[in-house]
C-alpha cells in the first residue's frame, strides 16, 4: 500500500497521464455519447440557480447533470490530492523561466501559482482587480466566444477532427503567448510590481 501511495504522489510522465486524459475522450463518447469540456458546466449551473428567463439558459439541464457529477469529481479528486498526495518536491521551473519571472518580481511560484499575485491579501487591492477580476472576465469572455475552453476544442475538438477547435486552439496558444511576453510586463506595472 506505501508503495501505491508513493507512486501516486509522484508526477506522472507525460506518456502516461497524457494517454490517460486523451483516453477520456473515447470512453465518455462509447459511455453516453458526451462530450469532454469543464466551461459548459457553467452554463448549467447557470441554468439551474438563475430564475430568470433568459434564453441562453432556457433550456433542459438536466440532461447534463452528468457533467457537474464530473467537474465536482474534478474537484474533491484535486482536493484529495493536495491534501494527502501532494509532491514535496519543489516545482521545476527552467532557469531561463526563472530569471524572466524574476524580471517580473516573481519570486515564489513553488504552489504552481506566484503567491505574490494570488493571495487572499491582494483580493481587494488593484492586483485583484487586474488579476482575479479582469482576468477572470477575460478567460470567461473568451471562453464563450471561442465557443468552450481549452481541454473541450484542444482535447474533445480536435481529437473529433473539429477544424474549429484547431482554430480555436491555435488562437488559445497565440493568445497565451502574447499574455505572457507582450501584455504581462506592462500589466505587472500597472498592478504596481
Amino acid at each position: 500500500m506505501e508503495k501505491l501511495i508513493d507512486w501516486i504522489s509522484q508526477p506522472w510522465p507525460w506518456y502516461v497521464a497524457g494517454p490517460l486524459l486523451g483516453l477520456t475522450v473515447p470512453v465518455l463518447l462509447l459511455i453516453g455519447n458526451k462530450s469532454f469540456g469543464i466551461s459548459s458546466s457553467l452554463r448549467h449551473i447557470c441554468a439551474a440557480c438563475v430564475p430568470a428567463k433568459i434564453p441562453f439558459f432556457s433550456y433542459d439541464w438536466k440532461k447534463e447533470a452528468w457533467n457537474l457529477y464530473f467537474v465536482f469529481g474534478v474537484l474533491v479528486g484535486g482536493m484529495i490530492v493536495g491534501l494527502f498526495f501532494s509532491n514535496p518536491e519543489a516545482v521545476v521551473v527552467a532557469e531561463s523561466t526563472q530569471k524572466d519571472l524574476e524580471a517580473l518580481g516573481i519570486t515564489q511560484y513553488s504552489n504552481l501559482l506566484p503567491s505574490e499575485i494570488f493571495n487572499w491579501q491582494n483580493v481587494f487591492t488593484l492586483k485583484g482587480l487586474v488579476f482575479f477580476v479582469f482576468g477572470g472576465f477575460m478567460v470567461g469572455f473568451g471562453t464563450r466566444y471561442a465557443g468552450g475552453c481549452t481541454s473541450g476544442h484542444a482535447i474533445m475538438g480536435i481529437s473529433n477532427l473539429q477544424w474549429p477547435s484547431v482554430v480555436a486552439t491555435i488562437f488559445f496558444m497565440l493568445g497565451g503567448f502574447a499574455m505572457t511576453h507582450l501584455f504581462l510586463p506592462t500589466l505587472m506595472k500597472i498592478a504596481g510590481f
